[in-house]
């Protein structure tokens, strides 16, 4: 598995790479909640780790991390996220596979066949692990995609963007997504 140089397991200080879920050293639960803890990947082994093992579920996550986050290749990164899909524990898969479906579009300016996509990922994502920013994520199709084209859609924005709050959404993971989906944050989806 590759290594991610800069995380550590909270417990022992174990060397952690971005797919695991348990320190392979004390066992310890492993919770990534920044998305800027993965920026330091190395590409030239992530590709090494995909045509070796061009399945492997963790790998293709990887890859398409590498793609999405240092050059910003959506539609490049989507097929690793969609190969890395099939474990369903992969929660993040589905969320970084709506950020693709965007493709650094403001949602109002995405073909609809995108956005019933990405609300299709965040909603499997979110019916496997209530994570904050994925809420969060729906507020924000939501409002600019349904709400400025007065669509009804239930929920709504507001619902999501409360539940977003209820969760603990942190700012850094907001600030986060607005940077991969290369967007404005709308000012009615600031946090109060």
């Amino acid at each position: 598995m590759v290594q991610v140089e800069d995380l550590k397991c909270p417990g022992c200080g174990g060397g952690v790479g971005f797919g695991q879920k348990e320190c392979n050293y004390c066992h310890r639960p492993i919770y990534i909640s920044m998305f800027n803890s993965v920026f330091n990947m190395k590409m030239s082994e992530l590709k090494n780790n995909i045509v070796d093992n061009p399945e492997n579920e963790s790998a293709n996550f990887q890859i398409a991390m590498g793609l999405l986050l240092s050059d910003r290749l959506y539609d490049n990164a989507l097929p690793y996220f969609e190969k890395a899909i099939a474990s369903r524990d992969n929660t993040e898969a589905l969320f970084y596979a709506a950020v693709c479906q965007l493709k650094g579009l403001i949602a109002f300016r995405a073909p609809r066949a995108n956005i019933d996509k990405a609300v299709g990922y965040l909603n499997a994502a979110l019916r496997r692990e209530p994570k904050g920013i994925y809420h969060y994520f729906l507020a924000y199709i939501k409002y600019d995609y349904f709400e400025r084209k007065y669509l009804n859609i239930t929920p709504n924005w507001e619902e999501h963007k409360n539940e977003a709050m209820i969760a603990g959404v942190s700012s850094a993971d907001i600030e986060q997504l607005f940077e991969m989906l290369q967007v404005e944050m709308p000012e009615c989806l600031v946090l109060k």
